[in-house]
């Protein structure tokens, strides 16, 4: 067995797609204090002669990143899987180049992976 790091970086990107999916739960509170002023809103009458109601800021930011953290987790969830049984290349390439655009966790997971899936030996093992 040649030494390649696709095991370790099989197990970051496990752990990078659980804390991507529970960090989803965030949008899912931030959505609900959203529903809470808009609630509060509707009772009160405060922005009665506002343009347009402030909660739904909340509520549309909260449902795009909802949207955002759960198709990263779940693609990162899917590297994980096609790095552990070695193909998929071209994808598990895409998906480190996205990782990048997630925090500085994302953007290490990223530079590293790419490294080590250029090189020649890493490129044999997915041929196959």
């Amino acid at each position: 067995m040649q030494n390649n790091n696709l095991d370790t970086y099989k197990l970051l990107f496990l752990i990078k797609g659980i804390l991507t999916l529970c960090f989803s739960l965030f949008f899912v509170i931030y959505g609900l204090i959203g529903v809470f002023i808009m609630i509060g809103t509707h009772s009160h009458h405060e922005f009665i002669d506002a343009p347009f109601n402030p909660a739904y800021i909340f509520i549309i930011v909260s449902g795009v990143g909802f949207l955002f953290t759960i198709a990263m987790g779940t693609l990162a969830l899917v590297a994980s899987n096609y790095l552990k049984h070695r193909k998929n290349y071209n994808f598990i390439y895409v998906v480190a180049i996205l990782n990048a655009l997630t925090g500085i966790l994302g953007i290490l997971l990223a530079v590293f992976t790419l490294i080590e899936l250029s090189k020649p030996e890493v490129k044999k093992l997915f041929d196959k």
